[in-house]
């Protein structure tokens, strides 16, 4: 079943795109006054790498950066350093994407749990080598496994909602290539 046509492609990158203006949308909304004691999961990476592993094509990498650059502006985090990470994460995976796209759930969610927590290490030890202050580690610990324990949510979502599938072997990209 093709159904990549250049339409839908485009409908999913603007997809992508949207789902990000909604995820920051609601990730800035003031709807506590008191700091937590946890972090929420980083739903735009889970999103990012459930598409990136599903479909590579229709999350390009400019698309990536854009979307992670601009989460690192609007979340007051050192602008492009999250977004390299974790646009080098999602690439790693679109590399993979075929081994992986025969593999069952387990070790799809092994190698997304393997790229979420190389970000996070990188990210904390990045941060520490040039000396900015990070948050505490708790938080830190507490936005990964959160973030962990919300992928498979991420994939029931992506899969059943959104129609973002893993490619068949006979399935076709927008350039007419086998997948």
């Amino acid at each position: 079943m093709n159904d990549l046509s250049a339409t839908r492609l485009w409908l999913m990158r603007a997809a992508f795109l949207l789902l990000t203006l909604v995820i920051l949308f609601f990730h800035l909304l003031p709807l506590e006054t008191t700091p937590r004691r946890w972090a929420a999961p980083d739903f735009l990476l889970c999103f990012a790498l459930a598409w990136s592993l599903r479909r590579p094509d229709y999350v390009p990498a400019l698309a990536l950066a854009g979307a992670f650059l601009l989460a690192d502006l609007l979340l007051q985090r050192p602008p492009g350093l999250a977004a390299v990470l974790a646009l080098i994460g999602c690439e790693n995976l679109k590399g993979r994407a075929r081994s992986l796209r025969d593999a069952n759930f387990a070790a799809e969610w092994i190698s997304v749990g393997v790229i979420i927590i190389s970000i996070t290490l990188a990210y904390r030890v990045i941060l520490a080598i040039v000396l900015i202050e990070q948050p505490s580690l708790s938080l830190g610990l507490s936005e990964l496994f959160l973030t962990l324990l919300a992928y498979p949510a991420v994939v029931a979502v992506t899969h059943f909602g959104m129609g973002v599938r893993k490619a068949n072997p006979g399935d076709l990209d927008g350039h007419g290539q086998r997948i």
